[in-house]
């Protein structure tokens, strides 16, 4: 079925306004947005029957799908608690995250505002257009009631505002349910004007809604379009899977912020996903499709398929895992091949972005350092983590994300060539039968059991983990590659370079903006970033072209002067030029050379039909 246009964003589902089985009482929440043009919401939570101890409420440090520490409760102010009768309480703070509120009947409600200006995956924004809500960031709650049910009301600003979320709906369009508190926290929520998209998929046991709430300033034709698109990607994966996750009240819901104040970015939830981008749909030529993509599989390999270290969330603190590289890279991997697979790439598009992915893995500098699970078990420092010192991690980091798309690649690769019908599609499902549709969270020792069971070869499968997940190894990738009749070679062969580095000018003072790379010719020379770069051999430096065009003038092995400027003292160093190492990776029929038909067939299997002329 065609995507199409609801009047309403009303989310029913049946038997869903059905009574509440007999419980504790739930907790309930109500979020208002009077002062949303000064970007503030006021939010009560009120707990019933809560004994007579006093009560800690505490604001979460961090959020789902991210990995780092995010101190939310700094936009938390003028916080306040009452009783049932709605007489003041004592409040008391220990530390920067808690409030403990004392000497009430059992009852407590807690008021407070939230200050929110950012939308992301990870924070909230408040604003006259829009209520995008995160809510780690935006709902504190009480110590030792995370098994009762959640219910809020939103009190939409504006008339026209709909809601969408992967919460229960119920009977009042303003008012939805949780089973518990680890639920609402993981259900990203936004109140606007959006349009809605939606289309049904399929399986045996019953049919599924895919919505596309998309808040943006485009037109409706390019929502259209762009649902479409969503589609035959989400049909793909399906497809690939051969399975539909349970999504819970029979939905799964894209929300969508394509608008200029809101910041870049995609976040998985268990049956929702935030999807935000500064550009509209036709400014960026839908070139929002691949983050789709990306967390959309993130609704089979992290939701549900997911590392034990990660279950359940724990809120008060980062919740690091050494699965990373397979958990947030191999759905790195799959992302543009999905893309590619559903018709809405082309194979000239998805070896550029596999060139961009080689490129960085395979001249990272940081790979000699660490393996793809020690370079998991730094994402909370990198994981949209801030801090003011500055790092060494151009020299020393390789994200998880395309070092893992490399690891999948590999494997992906090597499965096809030493197995007969085994690829990593069927290593991907069979995790899924073990580990994903039981929600059995796994270990590292499960992933490597998995491709044991899959390929029936225990030994190739601890030989894999040893070398490229234990260890920092990596397979001659052009070999690989060729297979489909690609090529991985030098982009730019033949050209000389000092090195990767990033350059900004201020007037006439070019500086090196980036840490200068391990093993350059500009890392043998002293440089390094803050320096001011007056002269390279006979060329003075006052802007990057002038760089540019200096380096243009010298091959490989050559020797030059270069005179620059470090902390104050001006110096002179002889550097010598190595080759440019940028990779890429080319199509046989772009090379001049033509693929075989053993090639051919290997292409059209591993990236589809249309791959092949």
């Amino acid at each position: 079925m065609s995507p199409k246009l609801l009047a309403s964003a009303v989310f029913l589902a049946p038997a869903l306004a059905a009574a509440q089985p007999a419980g504790p009482a739930p907790v309930r929440y109500e979020a208002s947005f009077e002062n949303a043009a000064h970007h503030e919401a006021r939010i009560s939570v009120t707990y019933e029957d809560a004994g007579d101890a006093p009560v800690t409420f505490r604001m979460a440090r961090s959020s789902p799908g991210r990995y780092a520490i995010h101190e939310f409760a700094k936009n938390v102010y003028d916080f306040s608690a009452t009783d049932s009768a709605g007489n003041a309480l004592t409040v008391s703070r220990e530390d920067p995250y808690s409030w403990t509120v004392s000497g009430h009947d059992g009852t407590v409600t807690a008021t407070y505002t939230l200050y929110a200006d950012r939308a992301d995956g990870t924070y909230s924004q408040v604003d006259t257009t829009h209520a995008h809500l995160n809510m780690p960031s935006a709902f504190l709650w009480a110590e030792g009631f995370g098994e009762r049910p959640v219910e809020i009301t939103f009190n939409p600003a504006d008339p026209d505002w709909k809601i969408a979320t992967q919460l229960e709906p119920t009977g009042d369009p303003n008012v939805f349910r949780a089973p518990d508190f680890q639920y609402f926290m993981d259900s990203p929520t936004e109140l606007s004007d959006f349009d809605l998209r939606e289309w049904t998929v399929e399986e045996e046991a019953g049919s599924y809604t895919i919505r596309l709430a998309l808040h943006h300033d485009g037109t409706a034709e390019d929502a259209d379009e762009y649902a479409a698109m969503a589609q035959n990607v989400t049909e793909a994966q399906i497809e690939m899977w051969g399975d539909i996750p349970d999504f819970d009240y029979g939905t799964y819901t894209f929300i969508a912020c394509y608008l200029p104040h809101v910041n870049g970015d995609g976040m998985e939830h268990r049956n929702s996903t935030i999807l935000t981008s500064a550009n509209g749909l036709y400014k960026a030529e839908f070139g929002q499709l691949g983050t789709l993509s990306h967390e959309f599989i993130h609704a089979w390999n992290v939701e549900r398929l997911r590392p034990a270290e990660l279950e359940p969330f724990d809120f008060t603190q980062a919740n690091p895992t050494p699965s990373l590289w397979f958990a947030e890279g191999f759905t790195s991997y799959y992302a543009p091949l999905f893309t590619l697979r559903a018709g809405e790439t082309d194979l000239d598009e998805y070896l550029e972005d596999l060139s961009g992915t080689l490129d960085y893995v395979l001249n990272g500098r940081g790979r000699d350092l660490a393996s793809p699970q020690d370079m998991s078990l730094r994402a909370p420092f990198v994981d949209a983590a801030t801090a003011i010192d500055p790092t060494n991690y151009s020299n020393t980091f390789v994200s998880y994300y395309p070092y893992g798309a490399v690891i999948g690649l590999t494997l992906d690769l090597t499965l096809r060539e030493r197995f007969d019908d085994v690829t990593l599609d069927d290593y991907m499902r069979r995790m899924w039968e073990t580990h994903g549709r039981a929600e059995t969270p796994y270990t590292p020792a499960d992933l490597e059991a998995g491709l044991a069971e899959v390929t029936g070869d225990a030994a190739f499968a601890e030989a894999f983990f040893d070398q490229y997940v234990e260890e920092s190894g990596l397979p001659d990738l052009g070999e690989l590659l060729e297979q489909a009749g690609l090529v991985l070679r030098k982009a730019n062969e033949g050209d000389a370079s000092l090195g990767p580095v990033t350059l900004k000018t201020d007037g006439k003072a070019v500086e090196i903006a980036s840490n200068a790379a391990r093993n350059s010719a500009l890392y043998a020379a002293g440089l390094d970033r803050g320096d001011e770069i007056l002269r390279l051999g006979r060329l003075t430096i006052d802007s990057e072209s002038d760089w540019e065009d200096a380096v243009s003038r010298f091959e490989p092995g050559d020797t030059a002067e270069i005179v620059f400027v470090k902390r104050g003292r001006e110096r002179t160093e002889t550097v010598t030029f190595g080759e440019d190492q940028t990779l890429e990776v080319v199509a046989f029929e772009d090379a001049d050379r033509n693929p075989s038909r053993a090639q051919k067939r290997f292409r059209r299997a591993w990236l589809g039909e249309d791959t092949v002329e």
